[in-house]
Protein backbone atom coordinates (compact mmCIF):
# COMPACT_ATOMS: atom_id res chain seq x y z
CA UNK A 1 0.00 0.00 0.00
CA UNK A 2 1.31 3.43 -0.95
CA UNK A 3 1.58 5.92 1.85
CA UNK A 4 0.62 9.54 1.17
CA UNK A 5 1.59 12.44 3.39
CA UNK A 6 -1.12 13.36 5.88
CA UNK A 7 -1.31 16.91 4.46
CA UNK A 8 -2.18 15.56 1.01
CA UNK A 9 -4.91 13.36 2.46
CA UNK A 10 -6.44 16.32 4.34
CA UNK A 11 -6.50 18.51 1.23
CA UNK A 12 -7.70 15.76 -1.09
CA UNK A 13 -11.43 16.28 -0.33
CA UNK A 14 -11.10 20.03 -0.99
CA UNK A 15 -9.22 19.37 -4.21
CA UNK A 16 -11.86 16.90 -5.38
CA UNK A 17 -14.63 19.36 -4.51
CA UNK A 18 -12.87 22.13 -6.44
CA UNK A 19 -12.45 19.87 -9.48
CA UNK A 20 -16.10 18.81 -9.27
CA UNK A 21 -17.25 22.44 -9.11
CA UNK A 22 -15.01 23.39 -12.02
CA UNK A 23 -16.38 20.49 -14.05
CA UNK A 24 -19.98 21.51 -13.29
CA UNK A 25 -19.44 25.21 -13.97
CA UNK A 26 -17.18 25.05 -17.03
CA UNK A 27 -19.98 24.24 -19.53
CA UNK A 28 -21.85 27.36 -18.37
CA UNK A 29 -18.69 29.45 -18.72
CA UNK A 30 -18.12 28.02 -22.20
CA UNK A 31 -21.73 28.79 -23.15
CA UNK A 32 -21.35 32.33 -21.82
CA UNK A 33 -18.14 32.76 -23.85
CA UNK A 34 -19.93 31.44 -26.94
CA UNK A 35 -22.75 33.93 -26.34
CA UNK A 36 -20.20 36.76 -26.04
CA UNK A 37 -18.49 35.75 -29.28
CA UNK A 38 -21.82 35.58 -31.09
CA UNK A 39 -22.83 39.03 -29.82
CA UNK A 40 -19.43 40.48 -30.73
CA UNK A 41 -19.84 39.12 -34.26
CA UNK A 42 -23.32 40.64 -34.52
CA UNK A 43 -22.03 44.03 -33.36
CA UNK A 44 -19.28 43.90 -35.99
CA UNK A 45 -21.89 43.15 -38.65
CA UNK A 46 -24.22 45.88 -37.37
CA UNK A 47 -21.51 48.53 -37.54
CA UNK A 48 -21.09 47.92 -41.29
CA UNK A 49 -24.69 47.05 -42.21
CA UNK A 50 -25.39 48.32 -45.74
CA UNK A 51 -28.97 49.43 -45.09
CA UNK A 52 -31.68 49.86 -42.45
CA UNK A 53 -33.36 46.55 -43.22
CA UNK A 54 -30.16 44.57 -42.71
CA UNK A 55 -29.32 46.56 -39.56
CA UNK A 56 -32.77 45.89 -38.13
CA UNK A 57 -32.42 42.14 -38.71
CA UNK A 58 -29.07 42.19 -36.90
CA UNK A 59 -30.28 44.34 -34.02
CA UNK A 60 -33.19 41.95 -33.45
CA UNK A 61 -30.71 39.11 -33.02
CA UNK A 62 -28.77 41.20 -30.51
CA UNK A 63 -31.97 41.99 -28.59
CA UNK A 64 -32.76 38.28 -28.50
CA UNK A 65 -29.38 37.53 -26.90
CA UNK A 66 -29.87 40.38 -24.44
CA UNK A 67 -33.41 39.47 -23.38
CA UNK A 68 -33.06 35.67 -23.59
CA UNK A 69 -29.50 34.73 -22.68
CA UNK A 70 -29.07 31.23 -24.15
CA UNK A 71 -26.44 30.25 -21.57
CA UNK A 72 -28.87 30.81 -18.67
CA UNK A 73 -32.41 29.50 -19.30
CA UNK A 74 -33.53 30.37 -15.77
CA UNK A 75 -32.48 33.99 -16.21
CA UNK A 76 -34.08 34.04 -19.66
CA UNK A 77 -37.35 32.77 -18.17
CA UNK A 78 -37.32 35.37 -15.43
CA UNK A 79 -36.64 38.15 -17.95
CA UNK A 80 -39.51 36.82 -20.05
CA UNK A 81 -41.85 37.14 -17.05
CA UNK A 82 -40.75 40.75 -16.51
CA UNK A 83 -41.26 41.58 -20.20
CA UNK A 84 -44.72 40.00 -20.22
CA UNK A 85 -45.66 42.06 -17.15
CA UNK A 86 -44.36 45.23 -18.81
CA UNK A 87 -46.08 44.51 -22.12
CA UNK A 88 -49.43 43.82 -20.42
CA UNK A 89 -49.22 47.06 -18.46
CA UNK A 90 -48.59 45.44 -15.08
CA UNK A 91 -46.06 48.06 -13.99
CA UNK A 92 -45.91 46.97 -10.35
CA UNK A 93 -45.12 43.35 -11.22
CA UNK A 94 -42.62 44.33 -13.90
CA UNK A 95 -40.78 46.62 -11.47
CA UNK A 96 -40.79 43.99 -8.71
CA UNK A 97 -39.36 41.38 -11.08
CA UNK A 98 -36.76 43.77 -12.51
CA UNK A 99 -35.72 44.92 -9.02
CA UNK A 100 -35.13 41.26 -8.15
CA UNK A 101 -33.15 40.67 -11.35
CA UNK A 102 -30.79 43.61 -10.85
CA UNK A 103 -30.25 42.54 -7.22
CA UNK A 104 -29.57 38.89 -8.07
CA UNK A 105 -27.78 39.45 -11.42
CA UNK A 106 -25.99 42.80 -11.04
CA UNK A 107 -23.82 42.12 -14.12
CA UNK A 108 -26.80 41.44 -16.40
CA UNK A 109 -27.04 44.66 -18.41
CA UNK A 110 -30.47 43.96 -19.86
CA UNK A 111 -32.14 43.79 -16.45
CA UNK A 112 -30.84 47.30 -15.76
CA UNK A 113 -31.93 48.42 -19.24
CA UNK A 114 -35.46 47.07 -18.86
CA UNK A 115 -35.77 48.72 -15.46
CA UNK A 116 -34.49 51.97 -17.02
CA UNK A 117 -37.24 51.58 -19.62
CA UNK A 118 -39.84 51.16 -16.90
CA UNK A 119 -38.61 54.27 -15.11
CA UNK A 120 -38.77 56.12 -18.44
CA UNK A 121 -42.37 54.96 -18.98
CA UNK A 122 -43.23 56.14 -15.46
CA UNK A 123 -41.63 59.53 -16.18
CA UNK A 124 -38.78 59.12 -13.68
CA UNK A 125 -35.94 60.25 -15.96
CA UNK A 126 -33.45 60.62 -13.09
CA UNK A 127 -33.79 56.96 -12.05
CA UNK A 128 -33.82 55.85 -15.68
CA UNK A 129 -30.59 57.71 -16.41
CA UNK A 130 -28.93 56.14 -13.37
CA UNK A 131 -29.92 52.67 -14.63
CA UNK A 132 -28.72 53.54 -18.16
CA UNK A 133 -25.33 54.35 -16.64
CA UNK A 134 -25.29 50.87 -15.06
CA UNK A 135 -26.17 49.30 -18.43
CA UNK A 136 -23.40 51.17 -20.21
CA UNK A 137 -20.84 50.29 -17.54
CA UNK A 138 -21.57 46.63 -18.28
CA UNK A 139 -22.20 46.86 -22.05
CA UNK A 140 -20.88 50.12 -23.56
CA UNK A 141 -22.30 49.16 -26.98
CA UNK A 142 -25.89 49.05 -25.71
CA UNK A 143 -27.48 51.22 -28.38
CA UNK A 144 -30.86 51.01 -26.63
CA UNK A 145 -29.52 52.55 -23.42
CA UNK A 146 -27.53 55.16 -25.35
CA UNK A 147 -30.43 56.22 -27.56
CA UNK A 148 -32.91 56.05 -24.67
CA UNK A 149 -30.74 58.28 -22.53
CA UNK A 150 -30.32 60.63 -25.51
CA UNK A 151 -34.12 60.92 -25.79
CA UNK A 152 -34.42 61.71 -22.09
CA UNK A 153 -31.70 64.34 -22.27
CA UNK A 154 -33.45 65.84 -25.29
CA UNK A 155 -36.76 66.01 -23.39
CA UNK A 156 -34.93 67.56 -20.43
CA UNK A 157 -33.52 70.30 -22.67
CA UNK A 158 -29.96 68.98 -22.48
CA UNK A 159 -29.29 68.82 -26.21
CA UNK A 160 -25.48 68.63 -25.93
CA UNK A 161 -25.72 65.52 -23.75
CA UNK A 162 -28.41 64.09 -26.01
CA UNK A 163 -26.24 64.69 -29.06
CA UNK A 164 -23.24 63.03 -27.39
CA UNK A 165 -25.24 59.89 -26.55
CA UNK A 166 -26.91 59.71 -29.94
CA UNK A 167 -23.55 60.01 -31.71
CA UNK A 168 -22.24 57.16 -29.54
CA UNK A 169 -25.34 55.06 -30.29
CA UNK A 170 -25.01 55.68 -34.03
CA UNK A 171 -21.36 54.63 -33.94
CA UNK A 172 -22.66 51.22 -32.84
CA UNK A 173 -25.93 51.15 -34.84
CA UNK A 174 -25.89 53.59 -37.76
CA UNK A 175 -29.55 53.10 -38.67
CA UNK A 176 -31.38 53.96 -35.44
CA UNK A 177 -34.70 55.70 -36.07
CA UNK A 178 -33.92 58.31 -33.41
CA UNK A 179 -31.29 59.72 -35.80
CA UNK A 180 -34.01 61.86 -37.40
CA UNK A 181 -34.25 63.90 -34.17
CA UNK A 182 -30.63 64.97 -34.67
CA UNK A 183 -30.30 66.38 -38.19
CA UNK A 184 -26.83 67.70 -37.37
CA UNK A 185 -25.62 64.09 -37.33
CA UNK A 186 -26.49 63.64 -41.01
CA UNK A 187 -27.61 60.50 -42.75
CA UNK A 188 -26.03 57.06 -42.28
CA UNK A 189 -23.23 56.12 -44.57
CA UNK A 190 -23.93 52.95 -46.52
CA UNK A 191 -21.20 50.45 -47.27
CA UNK A 192 -19.95 50.06 -50.82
Amino acid sequence: MTRYPVRLLSTLPRLLLALLLLWCVSPALADNAADRLAIDKLFAELRVAPDAKTAHAIDQQIWTYWTSPPSDPILAGRMHEALVARNTGDTATAMRLLDQLVAEYPDYAEAWNQRATMYYIMGDFEASIVDCEKVLAIEPRHFGALSGRALMYLQMGKRALALRDMAAALAVHPFLNERRLFPELGEPMTQI
